[in-house]
């Protein structure tokens, strides 16, 4: 498990083309379809974190995005922290003054021991007011994802695991969003994911 997250961690899996596991421009396709998809739901957002927001991909195209939103990047590593002025803190402690209407939560939970990984998910729970955008590494991704590009000093768990642990607090409405429940908009029964 990666314990060290400096600056040549974050020019192999984010900066280098040859060897980076998201682009600029994924990154900004992400935030499109994750306000697409907030505003089909009628989910209006005021506020939104991005905890690990590693070298501020999406945090800058949800900026975009959202122009008039409260935006706040949350990095647990010291070099980005220096380097692009986040807020220094963790998944398992980072607590907002109040629940943020997006939070989004990418590629961290891998790098976390079970333990540390079930607190980090009640940790996101409390944060999280409206949806919570989650992407994480699994089992089950093995398969489809580029080796090359992937960092193996995650912890790789099943989909089950992350799901068991996410459904007392959100309902999984697919891509990768979940929201807070109880549920304050409509949402079909076939739009969640069981």
């Amino acid at each position: 498990m990666r314990t060290k997250f400096d600056k040549a961690y974050y020019d192999k899996f984010y900066r280098d083309p040859s060897t980076r596991a998201v682009s600029p421009s994924a990154a900004k396709r992400q935030a499109e379809f994750i306000a697409a998809y907030l505003a089909y739901l009628e989910i209006q957002v005021h506020r939104f974190i991005d905890v690990g927001c590693g070298v501020g991909n999406v945090l800058r195209a949800l900026t975009r995005v959202y122009p008039r939103a409260e935006g706040t990047g949350i990095e647990y590593s010291d070099y980005l922290c220096k380097r692009y002025g986040w807020t220094q803190g963790s998944v398992t402690d980072y607590k907002p003054d109040k629940p943020a209407d997006l939070v989004i939560c990418n590629d961290v939970l891998a790098y976390l021991a079970d333990a540390t990984c079930e607190a980090a998910i009640r940790n996101l729970a409390g944060m999280t007011g409206g949806a919570l955008f989650l992407g994480v590494l699994t089992e089950e991704d093995l398969a489809v994802c580029d080796r090359q590009r992937t960092d193996n000093q995650q912890v790789i768990r099943p989909s089950a695991w992350y799901q068991r642990r996410l459904n007392p607090s959100f309902t999984n409405v697919g891509g990768g969003l979940h929201l807070r429940t109880p549920l304050n908009v409509t949402v079909w029964s076939l739009d969640r994911l069981q």
